[in-house]
């Protein structure tokens, strides 16, 4: 039976990233102690499972958001309260839809860096939605289905598009724990403020991403002139590629 808030995945880490010619946001300092993941939509928090593990043996502190899925400002108020709780120099990390709460929340003071792993980051204001429009929709939307209030991906999409790459026993095991989201979740949704502007930005792009448009996400890091790898991944390159992902925290960390 798995829990999803201790569910863990072993998954060894694969094909070695490339980093682009970056011209990024200088590195924050070295003494960052905190280390705070937020999750994306159709998923939780044990997806930073293996990140969080490395870190721990690193020396950090490591908090992972577990969002409601329900509306914006509840996700952007739970990651404000787990910000709240550290003590010292953070950098806050996201995945898919948590970037736009990375985006409205990494301003906090004690944040010294942002970095987005195949994540929205919008614009202070910025309609998200039409500016995905602006790039071939991605397969994995093909795949929504509506229950109730709520929906979540099936199965074939789920497998195919949202964790592709991913060792097949382990995508089933996601999907089982598949966190589902409200209809009106992305409704209006709209970031305040922009904190890769104001912060050292760092961005993973998921080369073989088939939820966000793998050019959409280029764009994006090259906007916010975020110091910038690309990994051959899927969507999930957190639970395919941590190495890869966890290297880059541990850049926007300073170590």
């Amino acid at each position: 039976m798995i829990d999803r808030r201790t569910f863990s995945v072993s998954l060894a880490a694969g094909v070695a990233t490339s980093v682009l010619g970056v011209t990024g946001n200088a590195q924050s300092a070295a003494n960052v102690s905190n280390v705070v993941f937020v999750h994306g939509a159709y998923a939780d928090g044990s997806c930073w499972a293996q990140e969080i593990t490395s870190l721990q043996a690193a020396g950090f502190n490591v908090t992972s958001v577990q969002n409601h899925l329900v509306s914006f400002a509840d996700d952007v108020a739970s990651a404000k309260r787990a910000l709240a709780m550290q003590t010292g120099p953070t950098v806050m990390v996201a995945h898919s839809y948590g970037g736009m709460i990375l985006t409205e929340t990494g301003v906090d003071p004690k944040v010294t860096a942002v970095v987005y792993i195949a994540a929205r980051a919008p614009d202070a204001g910025e309609n998200y939605t039409a500016l995905a429009m602006k790039y071939p929709t991605p397969p994995a939307n093909a795949g929504l289905v509506a229950f109730q209030g709520y929906e979540q991906l099936n199965e074939t999409a789920f497998l195919n598009d949202f964790a592709n790459g991913v060792d097949p026993v382990v995508a089933r095991q996601l999907y089982a724990v598949q966190a589902p989201i409200s209809t009106t979740l992305f409704a209006g949704a709209k970031t305040t403020v922009a904190a890769w502007r104001t912060k050292p930005s760092f961005y993973a792009v998921s080369k073989a991403d088939r939820t966000i448009n793998p050019d959409l996400e280029r764009f994006m890091a090259s906007r916010m002139k975020a110091t910038t790898i690309e990994i051959d991944a899927g969507h999930l390159s957190l639970v395919s590629h941590p190495k890869e992902v966890t290297d880059l925290i541990l850049k926007a960390a300073g170590r």
